[in-house]
This record gives structure tokens, sequence and C-alpha cells, in this order.
């Protein structure tokens, strides 16, 4: 029994050897995949040249090509245009999540208050929000720039070629769906606007 016992050992050992050495093969083909360099398709770099005074103007005019362009990523090097445009992008987040949290604090804040003072929470409140959604419909919903959102991820941006850049500071832009965020503050706004508009006849009938 124990010379069988032996047998058994001795064929499982090398049959684990070969499913462990695969295994890792494919874990670290993988890792290759997850982390290799981008296609050239995916990154655009606005590079930091001046060729002339109007150097300006052209950086704004690469940028702009860039967005309509689509490309996964934006590594901007001239630091004016790249703060102009970290400024230009949390703004317009700033209005989301304002129209946001002031629609549900609008809409949520009846349920906790009395009907005689909730009225002078929600009404400013409600007109916030949709204050908030109106601007960003009209100033950020049709701009290319609200489809990107500045990158932080230090993960992401080892994967970037910013060993290239003459610029230690540039702003990376990752392109991102924003369909979601638009329906939820423009339901959110919305209904805080029927809300108000319910309560300030109930007002006016009285």
């Amino acid at each position: 029994e124990e010379e069988e016992e032996e047998g058994r050992r001795e064929k499982f050992l090398p049959w684990m050897l070969v499913k462990m050495a695969a295994w890792g093969r494919r874990r670290g083909i993988t890792g290759m995949r997850e982390r290799g360099p981008l296609n050239s398709t995916d990154c655009y770099i606005v590079r930091e040249i001046y060729n002339g005074e109007n150097a300006q103007e052209q950086f704004e005019y690469e940028l702009e090509q860039a967005l309509e362009t689509q490309y996964k990523y934006i590594i901007i090097e001239p630091t004016r245009i790249g703060d102009e445009t970290a400024r230009w992008i949390t703004v317009g987040n700033c209005l989301h999540k304002t129209s946001v949290i002031a629609g549900s604090v609008c809409l949520l804040a009846p349920l906790a208050l009395a009907p005689e003072y909730a009225r002078y929470l929600t009404l400013p409140i409600g007109a916030i929000s949709v204050a908030c959604a109106a601007l960003y419909g009209i100033s950020w919903q049709f701009d290319p720039c609200c489809k990107y959102q500045v990158e932080y991820d230090t993960c992401k941006l080892s994967r970037l070629p910013l060993n290239t850049l003459t610029s230690s500071t540039p702003v990376v832009l990752i392109r991102k769906d924003d369909i979601h965020r638009k329906r939820l503050h423009n339901t959110i706004a919305l209904a805080a606007l029927m809300y108000c508009v319910k309560k300030i006849c109930e007002i006016c009938a009285v």
C-alpha cells in the first residue's frame, strides 16, 4: 500500500507542476495585455512647441481636434491651456453634483420636515437644482470637453508615454460616457421643478 501511495504521489506532483506552469503563463500573458502600451489611436499629445506668436492658438486648435476625434486619452503639455481645461471640467462637475444634491434635498426634505416649514427650504433648493441643470445643458452639454475627465489614477497614468514629455505637470484627460449622469441630473431637476411648480400653485390657490 505504501508503494502504491508513493506511486500516486509521483504521478500527481508532475501533473500539478504542469498545471501551475500553464496557469502562470496564462496569468503572465493576461498581465502583459492589461499593462501593455496603448495604441497610437488611443492617445494624443498636445505638445508644448512654440513656433511663432500664434502658438497658443495652435495649442487650442490641436486640443479641439483631439476632442472631436474622441481619443481615449489626451495629454496636454502647455500649462495654461491644461489648467483652463481642467477648471472647465471641474466647474461642469460642480454644476452636475450641485443639481443632483439640491434636487434630492428638495424632493426628500418634505419627508423629514413639517409642510409649513418644508416649502421655505424646498423651493429655493429646487430652484438651484433647476438652474444648475439648465446652465449645464446650455454651456456644457454639447461641448466635447464634457465627455472627458481629468485622470489621476497612477496605474492608468503609468501606461501613458509621460516619459516623452517636456512638461513635468501635464494634464491628462480620459474619455468617459456622460450620458448616465446627464440623465440623472436632468431627471432629478425635472422632478424638483414639477414639485416646485405644484407647491407654488398650492400657495397661490390659498
